[in-house]
């Protein structure tokens, strides 16, 4: 039996405790937070969107970043293992759209108390209120960590889980980058993930409070697209959030610090130019008599007609039935093509996750172990890892944490 310490009580920390101490070890647990998983509290909306129901390819095509690295993690403990776990702790699950797995009960307060309730069933002794200044490595071995009231807390492993930089509100702070370059380790590049975007327009804030869904988004750098999909949008008091947004940054947040990058909304994707057009023409029939601003409430939501007669530059008060060809395939242009321009993230207060974290390449893939420091391993967001939402960020957390703390050995 070996003393092993886990420093960060997140996700990824609460499992690999668990999984140490299931392993036979002694375990303990140092959180500087007055509770365990005080982010896991605001996941999913306060809902906490445990994992993802898809298959294992699924899962691996939503990881943005290093997902081969993830290979023996997932593997490991993988989506179905987490969602049996949580129902045998008593945390019965549903999944909803998109194979999104929440706790039935829609609280987040109730997965944090059932891996609570685990760690102190498995004899993990919990620290809280206990900040880790530094680890105490010798000869590039781990030998412990010493506390900020300058005790040395002495152990045979150390599992880093300190989680990103965002939401520094819930404790992430970036306290284990500066365990791991003091060790060695390379760290990467830290951006916002999964955060809303600022945009160039006035016209956006007009719409403030405006959610879209069912469209559809296409990025651009200059010519070349570099993000695309269908989903919900959000226009803000700043830009644009919204689900597509969030993954589109996780995506085109590193050339967002570059460049402004031009986003087209088409607000019917599921009409073909030809198809919109004989839909304009019957709307128009039906308010033949009617001035062009009073015509159009059917194609868009009201929030964004004033927005849209402004842009198009048809004259507002032509009666409907003197709008000219020219003027329709603007309008049609307009749907399919709305302008946006993206000028950078908002920071990391607002960001769901950390892109970029300590270098995969000086870490074990099959353990989690540090290749530089015997002894010291690594999970969950403190890692350069990051995915799109949905579930896939917490699968993460939950497979590194419990492969860190399941491979140190007895």
């Amino acid at each position: 039996m070996k003393h092993v310490i886990v420093v960060g009580g997140g996700a990824a920390g609460m499992f690999a405790a668990l999984a140490a101490a299931e392993n036979g070890h002694s375990v303990s647990l140092f959180e500087k937070n007055e509770k365990l998983g005080k982010k896991l509290y605001i996941t999913g909306k306060g809902r906490c969107n445990l994992t993802n129901a898809s298959d294992m390819d699924t899962l691996f095509s939503n990881i943005i970043t290093n997902p081969k690295f993830l290979y023996s993690a997932l593997y490991a403990f993988d989506n179905f293992r987490v969602i049996d776990f949580f129902e045998a702790h008593g945390v019965k699950t549903k999944i909803e759209r998109g194979n999104r797995v929440f706790p039935v009960s829609d609280h987040s307060s109730d997965v944090i108390l059932a891996l609570r309730k685990a760690l102190e069933r498995a004899g993990v002794a919990i620290h809280l209120f206990t900040r880790v200044q530094k680890l105490i490595v010798e000869d590039h071995v781990v030998k412990g960590v010493l506390l900020e009231d300058g005790s040395n807390i002495f152990g045979d492993a150390v599992i880093v889980s300190t989680g990103g930089i965002s939401y520094p509100g819930t404790g992430s702070t970036g306290d284990g980058y500066m365990f791991a370059r003091t060790c060695g380790h390379n760290v990467t590049e830290l951006i916002p993930a999964l955060v809303p975007l600022t945009t160039k327009e006035p016209y956006i804030t007009e719409m403030q409070g405006l959610s879209l869904k069912n469209i559809k988004i296409s990025i651009r750098k200059g010519k070349k697209v570099v993000f695309e999909d269908f989903g919900e949008l959000l226009f803000t008091h700043f830009g644009v959030s919204g689900p597509l947004v969030l993954t589109a940054s996780s995506l085109i947040g590193k050339e967002l610090k570059k460049q402004e990058l031009t986003m087209q909304i088409d607000l019917k994707p599921a009409l073909n130019v030809e198809q919109l057009d004989k839909r304009i023409l019957r709307d128009f029939k039906e308010y033949s008599n009617k001035q062009f601003k009073n015509s159009i409430h059917g194609l868009l939501p009201a929030k964004m007609i004033p927005v849209f007669l402004s842009l198009s530059g048809i004259d507002i008060e032509k009666k409907v039935n003197e709008v000219t060809k020219e003027e329709r395939k603007k309008m049609i242009e307009l749907l399919k093509a709305f302008p946006v321009t993206l000028t950078g993230t908002r920071d990391f207060h607002e960001a769901i996750i950390t892109n970029g974290g300590i270098s995969v390449k000086e870490i074990n893939p099959s353990t989690m172990e540090s290749k530089l420091v015997s002894g010291l391993y690594f999970a969950g967001e403190v890692l350069d890892l990051d995915a799109k939402t949905g579930g896939f960020n917490l699968q993460i957390a939950w497979s590194t944490g419990y492969l860190a703390g399941n491979s140190i050995e007895k």
